[in-house]
């Protein structure tokens, strides 16, 4: 008795093409490219997910720069002096004070710059 394989390849075609649910023209409807486009965005998801932690760190570094312009204090010695000083912001925290509570921003600098 042969063994029919349908009900596997449909099975495996049909979560393939749930996964390119949402993509344009063919990509989204023939298995054989949406398996290649979907091979693509699993591994850019994967790298990606590396990459925004870099790309955030330097937003914040960014933030806090713009920060202190108006203190005439650079950067690197204002982290040397939190460190210093044992203060323990940390870089998303600072940029935020940075962008939204400048008072705040502004007497943690003057604390840390004496």
């Amino acid at each position: 008795m042969r063994i029919k394989r349908g009900k596997t390849t449909r099975r495996r075609h049909k979560k393939i093409l749930k996964l390119a649910k949402g993509y344009r023209t063919i990509r989204k409807s023939n298995v054989k490219v949406a398996r290649t486009a979907i091979m693509k965005a699993l591994s850019y998801a994967y790298r990606d997910r590396r990459n925004k932690k870099r790309v955030f760190r330097s937003l914040w570094v960014s933030r806090i720069n713009a920060g202190l312009e108006s203190f005439g204090v650079n950067y690197s010695r204002f982290i040397k002096a939190l460190k210093d000083k044992k203060i323990d912001i940390d870089r998303k925290i600072l940029a935020k004070l940075a962008a939204e509570h400048p008072e705040i921003f502004k007497r943690i600098v003057e604390h840390v710059a004496k």
